[in-house]
């Protein structure tokens, strides 16, 4: 058997001579073992705090690259013929023309049926269900177009006399209103569906024919 060889480690006593204090070789030894397991142990957590922190990163990034925008509405042509007559109202027609943008890069979008409203100072004046549910893929553009008419626009003496009213002033303000239930679709999954409403207000002047500072005009997207 090997001997254990001593070091001497001096200390003050109380009397102020100094006292040796030995230790073991294998003390120091466990010293040395213990002081590389506490290095060893912090450079550990430091990768695995590293590798937590790029995780994260990459994460918020492809949640962002991800996350679905509203579909943008824009009024491009609007008219209602006949305005400035007099008895205009009873073949009053209501013209219009929407384009609906995907704006998402590699995310489609599920319309349901859409239904379109027509307002004037917030009392419905007509209306009318758009297109067949379809699907919208991303970067893509949808024209909605109809014509409200007849059984579709309620229309009578009293209100067209009063946008008539409005047209004397310059300017006759309708709000069309859009609303369908979507669903998102990114690679293979899709969405819960959300009920989504466009509200664009319009404006026409005296020909009946949308005012320019309207035309093309995004409309604000709510979804419920």
């Amino acid at each position: 058997m090997h001997s254990q060889h001593h070091i001497p480690i001096q200390e003050p006593s109380p009397d102020g001579r100094q006292l040796k204090r030995h230790h073991t070789a294998s003390y120091y030894v466990d010293r040395v073992k213990g002081s590389l397991t506490t290095r060893v142990s912090k450079f550990v957590c430091a990768i695995f705090l590293g590798i937590l922190l790029f995780m994260g990163v990459l994460i918020f990034i492809l949640w962002l690259s991800l996350r679905p925008h509203r579909p943008r509405f824009y009024v491009h042509e609007f008219s209602i013929p006949g305005l400035a007559q007099e008895n205009g109202f009873a073949n009053a027609q209501v013209i219009f023309n929407v384009t609906v943008r995907n704006p998402n890069h590699k995310i489609g979008i599920y319309y349901d049926s859409m239904q379109v409203t027509l307002f004037y100072e917030d009392q419905n004046i007509g209306g009318n269900s758009l297109l067949f549910p379809f699907y919208q893929d991303s970067k893509n553009t949808t024209i909605l177009y109809d014509v409200l008419g007849g059984a579709s626009l309620t229309v009578n003496n009293d209100r067209w006399t009063k946008f008539t009213a409005d047209l004397a002033k310059g300017t006759v303000i309708f709000r069309l209103e859009l609303k369908s239930s979507i669903r998102f679709k990114i690679y293979t999954w899709r969405s819960k569906h959300h009920k989504m409403h466009a509200k664009c207000e319009v404006g026409v002047g005296p020909d009946g024919l949308i005012l320019a500072r309207y035309k093309d005009k995004r409309c604000p997207v709510y979804f419920s």
